[in-house]
């Protein structure tokens, strides 16, 4: 029994050691990731072009750029207009009197017939359209990995202040345990 005993409490000892040496890496690794102003010290260019390369995408560029470039290529969008009924319109409605009814069908038939006469021109459009939201679909992915390398290469720690990090803590753990009687 006291056999094992022993072993299970050296395997304790062997875990806890483990476990401290994780905290410190885990330590070590918070510290240098957050350590900006030592990454702007040795790369200010660098860490400069990534930051703005995170807040371009964080902040819709991409979509903005992409919208600049249809208008570019598209030309802009026609404002509407002040009176949403064509002056034609408007005369038909007039002189079609104060039945309200009538006037509603007229003017359903007359769209029926609008919408079946340029079916050809909507659709044209409409692939427009979806091609457009396939291209954001499809790009969306890949900027949203782009975004999280970014900012992962902007808070990434650098191997030798990881290291040096380490040392650090070691040292106070090591200087702690020398005050520390009851352990």
């Amino acid at each position: 029994m006291g056999a094992r005993t022993d072993a299970a409490r050296a395997e304790v000892l062997a875990s806890r050691q483990a476990l401290a040496g994780e905290v410190e890496r885990l330590e070590a690794s918070g510290r240098t990731a957050v350590d900006i102003p030592t990454k702007v010290r040795k790369a200010p260019a660098r860490t400069a072009g990534m930051a703005a390369g995170a807040a371009f995408l964080i902040a819709g560029g991409p979509g903005r750029v992409a919208r600049r470039v249809k208008r570019a290529v598209v030309g802009p969008e026609e404002p509407l207009p002040k009176s949403m009924l064509p002056p034609d319109i408007d005369k038909t409605l007039r002189k079609m009197g104060s039945d309200g009814a009538k006037i509603r069908g007229t003017i359903e038939r007359e769209f029926a017939e609008y919408l079946a006469a340029h079916q050809g021109e909507r659709d044209k459009r409409d692939l427009g359209a979806v091609l457009a939201l396939l291209l954001s679909g499809l790009s969306r992915p890949f900027l949203q990995q782009a975004s999280r390398r970014m900012v992962g290469r902007l808070f990434a720690g650098d191997n030798d202040t990881f290291e040096n990090a380490i040392q650090r803590i070691r040292a106070r753990r090591e200087a702690g345990k020398g005050s520390d009687i009851g352990h």
